[in-house]
């Protein structure tokens, strides 16, 4: 097990209007006085930023989980369906495609067809192995075998995950799916799932199991979300799981739902909790790693051992605090 502490936080920042209005009163203390301890100290974990743009398919989290874990990080490729089946037991590498499909709702407008929170559908097992059934004879025609794995997620095997990348659902969540649907180097794989999620709309827009639901005033079910799509390479997951960083996900429903008056009251909560925990292993002397993840960046931050008095008067001088950084996120 590794001796280092490190703190992982997705959502720390957006270029989004609300979240640029809600920083500017945002006081984190903690967090100000972690970040010029370690911009004394050269990072010795050998992380590189990772870079994207808010319209990559994957968040820079995902990516840093990803290299963490041996797995490939390519935007909207990183096989994670494949990797969690790895994690239940499965082989590492059976040479099958494996993706996650999210029953959801999409809202259709006049110019928006927004994807509603899963969560909200109020999806239980029963219910969600019910929808599996109606709904697999149809996947089934084109290759694609589907499992039960959670309420608002299953497992889907077949061919046609293997090329295909795919946006992240919290890339996707509350936003027009029209930008963000898969594509693939084989053209006829993503074909077929915009197929399908037209045929799944007419199957299910009348479906009694909607019906049902409707008379109990639950949402309609009419559509799915294909995420974590590809094959686990050989060698990329091994039997021993290395040390994960913490990750507070408070962040994560507030930016999501661009809440920026709860964002930053949880931003305050992740300040006086983990990351205050954070720095008191660091002015202990422990190695420590903090990692900021926002829309389109990350950052990372390091330091490995008690500092010395040149170091000190270097922080001094060259502090480093999150409002000279929020803005790389």
């Amino acid at each position: 097990m590794s001796d280092t502490h490190h703190l992982l936080i997705p959502h720390a920042a957006s270029a989004s209007e609300g979240c640029q209005q809600a920083l500017k009163a945002l006081a984190l203390p903690h967090l100000d006085r972690l970040l010029a301890r370690l911009g004394a100290v050269p990072a010795p974990f050998g992380a590189t930023p990772i870079e994207g743009e808010e319209t990559s398919f994957t968040p820079p989290h995902e990516r840093v989980l990803a290299r963490l874990l041996g797995l490939p990080a390519e935007d909207g490729r990183i096989p994670w369906a494949a990797w969690h089946r790895h994690q239940q037991g499965a082989p590492a590498s059976d040479g099958h495609a494996w993706a996650f499909v999210t029953p959801c709702q999409w809202q259709v407008s006049t110019d928006h067809v927004t994807l509603r929170d899963p969560k909200a559908l109020g999806l239980d097992e029963t219910a969600s192995r019910a929808l599996l059934a109606i709904v697999s004879p149809w996947f089934a025609e084109d290759g694609i075998t589907l499992q039960y794995d959670q309420p608002t997620r299953w497992l889907a095997s077949g061919d046609v995950f293997a090329q295909l990348s795919t946006a992240s659902l919290e890339r996707v969540l509350l936003r027009d799916v029209r930008a963000w649907m898969p594509h693939s180097t084989e053209p006829a794989a993503a074909r077929t799932l915009h197929r399908l999620h037209s045929e799944m709309q007419m199957l299910l827009y009348t479906h009694a199991f909607n019906d049902a639901r409707g008379e109990r005033g639950l949402p309609v079910v009419n559509s799915f979300w294909v995420h974590g799509a590809g094959v686990l390479p050989a060698g990329a997951a091994t039997d021993a799981a290395p040390a994960l960083p913490a990750m507070p996900t408070g962040l994560r429903d507030a930016a999501l739902h661009e809440d920026w008056r709860a964002w930053a009251t949880a931003w305050v909560a992740i300040d006086a909790g983990p990351v205050a925990d954070l720095l008191r292993h660091a002015e202990r002397g422990a190695t420590v790693q903090l990692t900021l993840c926002g829309d389109r960046n990350s950052l990372a931050f390091g330091s490995s051992a008690p500092r010395g008095l040149m170091q000190r008067v270097q922080s001094l001088f060259r502090p480093q605090s999150f409002s000279d950084l929020h803005g790389k996120l």
